[in-house]
């Protein structure tokens, strides 16, 4: 048996490289996914990839309303839903200096309130499980520049450590009323996706930006999109039983 079978998961950001690999190894769990995306041409086709297993659910993570009706398609379509998984997000590379208050919101609204209107909407779904149920799963995205801070990310470093202080405390709400549901973060390092070529600053080499990179993960090396849904899978199973506001860094040793 698969760690997850039968369970049904909704993934944000899932046309994206990293959503990618997690919606792959949830199915090959066992567990049914909703791929959820902006980006319906992508979204549709990894749905259809994945096959009878997944279906698409266009969603603007940024919508309140899109929000509401993407839970209510997923549990109508598979009958609940007991695993969310927040990997929606942006990078906008800036300094304080750089930035615009237009990116900060940006950055706010894609990477933070998300997260926030996801948690809110699956807390109300997950809730009412019964004992007879698996214990529900809340996974959301923070990173290793919300520990570890560079000039470069002022804006996108605080969204992701807004995101960490909110997993912690959606947690602590779930155990102390009794609900449930676990609610953990995985705090990547640098993972070899296209977001990451956006920090590759105009005249700079990728051999050059890469080795930068190399030197600041002590493991000698950046991660895949595979090890981090390697991780959203331990998180979503029954083997992180007793996690809960955890915050679980898969980033090569960065933040060490």
């Amino acid at each position: 048996m698969s760690r997850l079978d039968g369970r049904t998961a909704l993934v944000t950001g899932a046309a994206g490289g990293i959503g990618e690999a997690i919606c792959r190894r949830l199915v090959d769990e066992g567990a049914w996914v909703a791929v959820a995306d902006i980006d319906e041409m992508k979204g549709v086709r990894l749905a259809r990839a994945l096959g009878k297993s997944a279906l698409f659910v266009k969603l603007d993570v940024t919508q309140d309303d899109q929000w509401r009706a993407a839970v209510e398609t997923v549990t109508s379509q598979f009958g609940g839903l007991d695993i969310l998984v927040n990997t929606a997000g942006i990078m906008i590379p800036s300094t304080i200096e750089d930035a615009t208050l237009d990116n900060w919101r940006k950055l706010m609204a894609v990477n933070a309130e998300s997260a926030f209107l996801g948690c809110k909407h699956a807390v109300e779904i997950m809730k009412t499980r019964g004992a007879d149920q698996p214990v529900a799963a809340i996974i959301n995205f923070t990173s290793s520049l919300a520990v570890n801070f560079t000039p470069q990310h002022a804006a996108y470093s605080a969204t992701k450590a807004a995101v960490r202080a909110l997993t912690k405390s959606v947690a602590l709400h779930c155990a102390q009323a009794g609900y449930r549901i676990r609610v953990n973060a995985v705090q990547p390092g640098a993972i070899a996706t296209d977001m990451l070529r956006k920090n590759i600053r105009p005249g700079q080499s990728d051999d050059d930006y890469f080795s930068q990179l190399v030197k600041r993960h002590p493991i000698g090396r950046i991660g895949t999109p595979k090890e981090i849904a390697d991780a959203v899978v331990f998180l979503a199973s029954d083997e992180a039983s007793f996690m809960t506001g955890a915050d679980l860094a898969v980033d090569g040793g960065n933040t060490a």
